[in-house]
């Protein structure tokens, strides 16, 4: 894939990502109060991490989307914190930075660093990082999905998909 095949892609992926966010915005109520775009300082964060993304797609180097997803994912968790004032969240935030390694692994793959292998790597991490969050958002009490069960629930439930990835995968020679 040469550079403007880059540049192409990676233009249309964030105009599409825009697109969903305003129709998420009118179609969910409880993401308005974040529609309201100020342009506070974790913006700065954000646009940090899109220009590595671009930096890294106009170069040649896809695995620039890596250290992007993580700059901008950092970004998002700080404008999600600046708007609710939810600055105690960080007990349980950082549990996403594994999942942006996986969103920017994934892109990385799409922009030409072989889209097979680290899509499986980046849905891994995501996935990993999204039970995590949820389990460290319940022992917090942040969320109560599940009641009393559901840090258990969850871990089973991370268990079953870590077996389950052991069965399927192919086994190598010997």
């Amino acid at each position: 894939m040469n550079r403007l095949n880059r540049t192409q892609l990676a233009l249309g992926i964030l105009l599409v990502l825009l697109g969903v966010w305003f129709i998420a915005v009118r179609q969910v109520p409880v993401l308005q109060p974040f529609a309201n775009l100020t342009w506070d300082w974790p913006f700065y964060v954000i646009g940090a991490g899109v220009a590595l993304l671009l930096i890294g797609l106009v170069t040649g180097a896809p695995r620039m989307a890596i250290p992007a997803a993580i700059v901008a994912g950092i970004g998002g968790i700080l404008y999600y914190q600046n708007v609710s004032q939810d600055w105690e969240s960080w007990e349980f935030m950082w549990t996403l930075v594994p999942g942006f390694v996986g969103v920017g692994t994934i892109l990385a793959g799409l922009f030409g660093d072989g889209l097979r292998q680290n899509f499986g790597r980046g849905i891994n991490l995501i996935v990993i990082s999204a039970v995590l969050f949820l389990v460290f958002a319940v022992i917090f009490n942040r969320i109560s999905i599940l009641g009393n069960y559901g840090v258990a629930v969850l871990l089973i439930v991370l268990g079953l998909y870590v077996i389950g990835r052991g069965l399927i995968r192919p086994r190598s020679g010997g």
